[in-house]
C-alpha cells in the first residue's frame, strides 16, 4: 500500500510539472499558427516563383527567341542516330534544272583530241554531250528615256504652251520599275530606307534619294491598296482559315503599342496592323469590324486560346493543340497530383499527334483516326474534370476553362483540312516578327498600311509559287493608268468568280 502511495504521488508531481509546462507553451500556440500560415504562404510563392522561372517556348506562350541560353542548347541538343551527316541512301535529289538551251548566251562546244587512256587520236561527235552551265549576272545600268518638252509662245496671244508628256509617262523622275524595286527591298529583305538608297545606288548606279525611296513606299502602298482588300474579302470568305497575332510598335511614345494580325488560308495570307488586341480588332480582320455576328460568321477558325476570338462559335473553331500541350507541360511540371495529371494529359496529346501524323502520311484512315478518337476524347475530358477538382488553383483554373470550351477542342476531327494547331498563322507572321526586331516597327500610319499590304503580297505570291517583283511592278503601272491592278487571287479563282451562278452550278 505504500508503495502504491508513493507511485500516485510520482505521477501526481508528473502531471502537476507537465501542466505546468502546457501552461508555459500556451503563448506560443498562436505563434506556431502565424507561422505555419506564413510557411504555406511562402511554399506556395516559392512554387509560383520556381514555374515563372522554369517558364519556356516549351511549357507557356513565350516566343523561343526568349528561351535562356540553356533553354536553347537542350532544344538544339538531338540524339544521336548513327548515320552520317549529309543526304541518306534513298533520298530523293534536289537538282539544279538546267537553262534551256534557247536562253542560252554563249556556247562553247568542247571536244576531247585524244583518248585519255592511249592516247589515240578521237573525232566525232556525242549525241547527248554533257552540259555543264555557267551563269553570270550582267551588269545593269539604269534605262533613262529623256523627254525634250519645248515651250513654245503664240504669235498671236504670247502664251507659253509646253508640250505635254504622252499619256502613261510618269511625272517623276523615278518609273515603276524603281519602285517596285524599293519596296521589293524595303518590304521583303527588310532594308532600311537609307540601305535601300544605297543598294539601288550599287547595283544600279541609280542617284536615288532617301526622300525618292519615301515616295516610292507611298506609291507602292496605295498601288496595292485594292488589291489587298480583295485578298483580305477571299480570306475571311474561306472555309477554314487560322489566325493569329504579335506584338508592333507603330509611332513612338506610350501609345506606340500596337499588334501584327494575321489571317491564313490555303491560297491566300493577308496582314493587318491594329493598335488592339481585343475582340475589336479580331473583328476587323475576321468579319471588317462587323458586328452582327449571326448571319457573318462564316468557316471553321483555327486560332489559340486568346479571348478575343471568343465570338467565334465554338462548333467552329479549333483550338491549337501545340498551345494545349504547353499547358499541359506546365501543369506536368507542378508538384503533387497536379503534376500527376498533367503527365496523363501529355500523353494523352503525344498519342494524338502519332495518330494525326499518320493521317496526314496515309497510313492512317480518318475513319479509324475518328474511332480512336472518341477513347482519346473521354480520357482527355476525365482528367480535365479530374484538374478542375484539385486544389492547385492555377491548374483547376486551367482545366476548368477547358472544360467550359472543350467542344473547339475537337473541331478536327470531324472537319477534313482543318489543323489541330495553328502552326501556318504562326510561321506566317514570323516574317513581320523580324521585321519589327530589325525596324522598330512603323512610324505612323501609313507605315504601317504599307507593311501590312507588302507582307500580304510576299506570303500570298510565295505560297502559290509567284514571282514578287512582276506584281509589284504592274501594280505601279496600273495605279498610273488608272488601269486595273493585278490580283493576288489564283488565276482558278478569278475565273470561278468571274463564271455566272448559272453555269457554275
Amino acid at each position: 500500500m505504500a508503495e502504491l502511495e508513493v507511485r500516485v504521488e510520482a505521477l501526481a508531481g508528473q502531471v502537476a510539472r507537465l501542466t505546468a509546462e502546457v501552461e508555459r507553451l500556451k503563448p506560443f500556440e498562436a505563434r506556431v499558427a502565424v507561422l505555419e500560415k506564413e510557411n504555406a504562404a511562402l511554399r506556395a510563392e516559392n512554387a509560383a516563383l520556381r514555374e515563372r522561372l522554369s517558364k519556356s517556348s516549351r511549357n507557356s506562350s513565350k516566343p523561343p527567341s526568349s528561351d535562356g541560353d540553356k533553354a536553347r542548347a537542350e532544344r538544339r541538343t538531338k540524339k544521336p542516330t548513327g548515320r552520317a551527316a549529309g543526304g541518306q541512301l534513298g533520298h530523293p535529289k534536289h537538282e539544279r534544272s538546267e537553262w534551256p538551251a534557247g536562253k542560252v548566251a554563249k556556247r562553247v562546244e568542247l571536244r576531247p583530241k585524244q583518248c585519255a587512256s592511249c592516247a589515240t587520236a578521237l573525232t566525232g561527235n556525242d549525241p547527248e554531250p554533257h552540259r555543264h552551265q555557267v551563269f553570270e549576272l550582267p551588269e545593269v545600268e539604269p534605262i533613262v528615256t529623256e523627254y525634250v518638252r519645248h515651250t513654245l509662245g503664240c504669235p498671236q496671244c504670247g502664251h507659253a504652251t509646253r508640250a505635254p508628256l504622252p499619256a502613261g509617262v510618269p511625272s517623276r523622275i523615278f518609273g515603276p520599275s524603281v519602285a517596285a524595286v524599293a519596296a521589293y527591298f524595303m518590304g521583303i529583305h527588310r532594308l532600311g530606307k537609307r540601305r535601300v538608297a544605297d543598294a539601288l545606288h550599287d547595283l544600279y548606279g541609280l542617284p536615288i534619294s532617301v526622300g525618292a525611296v519615301v515616295d516610292a513606299q507611298n506609291e507602292v502602298s496605295e498601288a496595292l491598296k485594292s488589291s489587298h482588300i480583295e485578298a483580305v474579302e477571299h480570306a475571311q470568305a474561306a472555309p477554314i482559315k487560322n489566325a493569329d497575332e504579335t506584338s508592333w510598335r507603330e509611332g513612338k511614345g506610350k501609345n506606340a503599342k500596337a499588334w501584327l494580325w494575321t489571317l491564313v488560308t490555303s491560297k491566300v495570307i493577308v496582314f493587318m496592323i491594329h493598335k488592339s488586341r481585343a475582340q475589336d480588332a479580331a473583328l476587323k480582320l475576321l468579319l471588317n469590324g462587323k458586328t452582327a455576328l449571326k448571319d457573318l460568321v462564316f468557316g471553321y477558325l483555327g486560332t489559340d486560346r486568346h479571348g478575343a476570338y471568343n465570338f467565334w462559335p465554338l462548333g467552329l473553331r479549333q483550338f491549337c493543340w501545340s498551345h494545349l500541350q504547353r499547358d499541359f507541360t506546365a501543369i506536368s511540371e507542378r508538384d503533387g497530383h497536379a503534376g500527376v495529371v498533367g503527365k496523363k494529359l501529355l500523353d494523352e496529346t503525344t498519342r494524338m499527334f502519332a495518330w494525326w501524323h499518320r493521317v496526314r502520311d496515309g497510313t492512317l484512315s480518318r475513319a479509324t483516326f475518328k474511332v480512336y478518337m472518341r477513347s482519346l476524347r473521354r480520357r482527355v475530358e476525365a482528367l480535365l474534370m479530374e484538374g478542375a477538382g484539385l486544389d492547385d488553383l492555377k491548374t483547376a483554373r486551367t482545366c476548368a476553362k477547358l472544360l467550359k470550351s472543350s467542344e473547339a477542342m475537337w473541331t478536327f476531327v470531324r472537319v477534313e483540312g482543318l489543323e489541330p494547331t495553328n502552326n501556318s498563322a504562326e510561321r506566317s507572321v514570323r516574317h513581320g516578327v523580324i521585321y519589327r526586331k530589325l525596324s522598330g516597327g512603323t512610324k505612323s500610319a501609313d507605315g504601317s498600311r504599307f507593311v501590312e499590304r507588302i507582307l500580304t503580297v510576299h506570303a500570298t505570291l510565295r505560297l502559290q509559287g509567284r514571282p514578287i517583283l512582276p506584281f509589284l511592278k504592274n501594280a505601279c503601272i496600273a495605279r498610273r493608268r488608272g488601269s486595273t491592278p493585278p490580283s493576288l487571287l489564283p488565276i482558278s479563282l478569278k475565273l470561278v468568280q468571274a463564271t455566272p451562278a448559272c453555269i457554275a452550278a
